[in-house]
């Protein structure tokens, strides 16, 4: 009797080590045999489906992501090696053309221009006094009466220089650069032109117009205060996915916002005023 207790107790214990020792490798038990229970560990690979599912959709996002990071990364090095032989620096070296489109900036509550829309005004102006342009297109947000940037840039133009006022133009809804150059080919009726605006900007802009027919090329004025290096990265960043979504409107032939009837670029640009 003492003997066939100790071997109940050993047989007990065995079972108890192969239970615990199924527990601390993480793998479930299962009993078979149809006499004295047997305790024998699942294959890994059947244990753990949730796990396998949370690493297949780990795996698909990592790719989505890396795929969308690659689409990015090229629209962007397509968009800036198509244009840039279209982007001139210095006024005297820039060709002629009919127009000068200058594209909105940010204005404030005073009255006044940002240094970014100041400087592409300033840019727009010098090509008109050095006969690069006979008409100038100042294309901005107006969509509120609380916020005006083409005639705040107006007010500018009108204390710092002396301009015949039926050859500036004013585009009251130039929300995006996509409105802007798409009011200025149906709207405007503009055919060529030269868009004055900064180097993070200048790509995208000249893509977009020339996606819609226009002949265009791009001059980036002097800046008349440095902008400080960590401001102008900011810039590049928001510009990479901006000149996606400008892919997709190109692509997708997108309508702006607000047209209207046709006010040529030939005519009198005081008809522009409101």
């Amino acid at each position: 009797m003492r003997i066939r207790t100790e071997r109940n107790l050993v047989s007990r214990y065995v079972q108890f080590a192969k239970r615990g020792a199924g527990i601390l490798r993480g793998l479930p038990l299962r009993r078979k045999g149809c006499g004295e229970d047997r305790l024998q560990a699942e294959p890994r690979g059947k244990a753990f489906p949730l796990l396998k599912a949370i690493k297949i959709l780990f795996r698909i996002a990592f790719f989505s992501c890396l795929a969308c990071f690659c689409f990015v990364v090229l629209v962007n090095a397509c968009m800036i090696l198509s244009t840039r032989k279209f982007v001139y620096t210095k006024a005297e070296e820039v060709p002629e053309k009919y127009t000068a489109i200058v594209l909105g900036a940010a204005v404030y509550k005073n009255r006044s221009v940002s240094f970014v829309f100041r400087d592409r005004i300033e840019g727009g102006m010098e090509l008109l006094k050095n006969n690069k342009v006979q008409k100038v297109l100042i294309s901005g947000d107006h969509g509120h009466k609380s916020y005006d940037e083409v005639n705040t840039a107006l007010s500018y133009i009108n204390v710092m220089h002396h301009f015949n006022e039926s050859d500036v133009f004013l585009d009251h809804a130039g929300f995006s650069t996509y409105d802007s150059m798409y009011r200025a080919r149906d709207v405007f009726c503009v055919s060529d032109c030269i868009v004055v605006t900064q180097k993070f900007h200048i790509y995208r802009a000249i893509y977009i117009a020339r996606k819609l027919g226009l002949d265009a090329i791009g001059f980036i004025p002097e800046e008349k205060n440095p902008f400080r290096k960590r401001v102008k990265l900011s810039w590049e960043m928001r510009e990479c996915l901006a000149r996606v979504k400008a892919f997709f409107s190109v692509a997708f032939n997108a309508k702006p916002g607000l047209l209207g009837q046709k006010i040529p670029i030939t005519g009198d640009g005081n008809s522009t005023r409101d």
